[in-house]
């Protein structure tokens, strides 16, 4: 009886391909997983005078339905917890076990999310900048400090930008674990109200799946209207006739599928 591939072979059996044969993601991965998540950039906001320095992260920015959830975590200075790093290279029951030891050793968390409807009529980037500063502004205490992934936030607090701040602060990582189980279990209570997208499986996001779903169903209330994927199932194919001519020239589209 043969096995499964992946599932059987031992590590140090399997071969690693070189960088230049891989796809881009893969690659990308690769180099997330070398950094390590660690105390150094709140230590830097401690040395200017900082005491409560809050992460901030948003998840759910490239879905196709539902809302855009941030989290803002204040940790005590020196929090060491082991295995934490982005949510997204975290196995689900790895996710979900760190995010209650985060929940029991944070001064504060707050949690903030921005729905469908606003993310179309302001975009996605905007959102999630919304997501994250109302995030910031239920923390109480509130933070003196903000180290937040990849972007700066119109509030008053001081803020420090960090590049793949979720898997390098240990404070936005916890903060991106909170907001991923948040949004998560969130996406499999409504799955039971939208029945037929699968978003227990996929959250939302544009799988195979969920597009196969959107061709067949149609979106639903609560999807992104101003995303690709979702636009294009909306287009009322059905009501051109079977000789209507082709266009000549395909025309882009001029709708951002923002990721």
């Amino acid at each position: 009886m043969g096995t499964l591939q992946g599932e059987l072979i031992p590590k140090r059996g399997r071969q690693r391909l070189p960088d230049d044969e891989v796809s881009a993601a893969t690659r990308k991965m690769r180099m997330l997983r070398s950094l390590a998540c660690g105390n150094k950039f709140e230590k830097l906001a401690r040395a200017t005078g900082a005491i409560m320095i809050a992460g901030v992260d948003e998840v759910g920015r490239g879905a196709l339905f539902g809302p855009v959830v941030a989290a803002a975590v204040i940790l005590p200075a020196d929090t060491r917890i082991r295995g934490l790093r982005d949510s997204k290279q975290l196995l689900v029951e790895d996710r979900e076990r760190l995010e209650v030891v985060v929940r029991s050793r944070a001064i504060a968390i707050a949690i903030e999310e921005v729905d469908a409807e606003t993310i179309d009529r302001v975009n996605i980037y905007q959102a999630s900048r919304m997501a994250m500063a109302a995030a910031v502004m239920r923390l109480d205490p509130q933070p003196d400090h903000l180290l937040i992934d990849a972007l700066l936030l119109d509030l008053p607090h001081a803020q420090t930008k960090i590049i793949y701040g979720d898997s390098l602060s240990i404070s936005i990582a916890a903060a991106s674990v909170v907001a991923k189980v948040y949004r998560d279990k969130r996406m499999c209570e409504l799955d039971a109200e939208y029945l037929g997208y699968g978003l227990a499986s996929h959250k939302g996001y544009a799988t195979p799946e969920h597009r196969e779903a959107l061709k067949n169903l149609g979106p639903s209330i609560l999807h992104r209207k101003t995303f690709a994927p979702v636009l294009q199932a909306d287009l009322p194919w059905c009501d051109f006739p079977e000789d209507f001519p082709a266009e000549e020239e395909e025309q882009p589209c001029p709708i951002d599928s923002s990721v």
